[in-house]
């Protein structure tokens, strides 16, 4: 079982593994790195060492240095979903404690479903849905979430500030739909629509509504939302 220190521990693994990765892909050297930070070079290596945890403020000057968001942990959670997948499909049956019998039924039945932010990086909290053959809501069970709103640039369609979207993880476009997708860096909320093969119109709803035409390589889909949830 794994404890918070341990997840901590494990996050900071792959952080500090990705440091080192975008650092050699760019061409940097500890020593590069270290002055553009304006920290050691032995700094870095006890980063990239696993044995300085760092916080986010530093994470964001590391990333704007070298370039690539060595924080996203989208592929990661995305890589984990398939992965768990695929572990299920290989597992055999084999005899179990009573107890842990009974925690597999009751965990068939209501799954704990995360809540992330638009960074997909940290859990907010959690909401019970049923899975009904392994699938939530007609979707895989691994691959659903609540996101929450971060602001309102699709008031006009009634997403809010605050409000609590149901989510799929995915990266193919369904034209008409609305996602979560990351556009120069930034992610945010847009109506897709399909002009063609390789362009697209995004379009955003606060006070009026705004289009702009893009290519389909300019943007990185991360989720479809299936519906929202508000209060009155």
């Amino acid at each position: 079982m794994k404890t918070k220190g341990t997840e901590r521990g494990i996050e900071m693994s792959r952080v500090s593994e990705k440091i080192k990765q975008v650092r050699t892909k760019k061409g940097f050297t500890k020593k590069k790195l270290g002055k553009k930070l304006g920290v050691s070079e032995s700094f870095i290596t006890e980063i990239e060492a696993g044995r300085k945890i760092i916080n986010e403020k530093l994470m964001t000057r590391i990333s704007k240095v070298l370039g690539e968001d060595i924080n996203d942990i989208t592929m990661s959670f995305e890589q984990e979903s398939f992965k768990k997948e695929k572990v299920e499909t290989k597992q055999f049956p084999k005899k179990e404690k009573v107890n842990e019998v009974w925690s597999d039924a009751l965990n068939s039945v209501i799954r704990d479903v995360p809540l992330y932010g638009y960074s997909l990086n940290k859990v907010l909290g959690k909401k019970q849905l049923p899975v009904i053959g392994k699938k939530i809501e007609g979707y895989s069970a691994s691959k659903v979430f609540f996101l929450k709103i971060e602001d309102n640039e699709m008031m006009g369609f009634r997403i809010c500030k605050d409000d609590i979207a149901f989510s799929y993880l995915t990266h193919e476009i369904d034209s008409n739909s609305i996602f979560l997708i990351e556009l120069n860096g930034e992610r945010v909320i847009r109506q897709i629509k399909r002009l063609d093969s390789s362009k697209i119109l995004l379009i955003s709803n606060k006070d009026t509504v705004r289009t702009k035409t893009a290519n389909v390589k300019e943007i990185k889909v991360l989720a479809k939302l299936l519906k929202v949830e508000f209060s009155l």
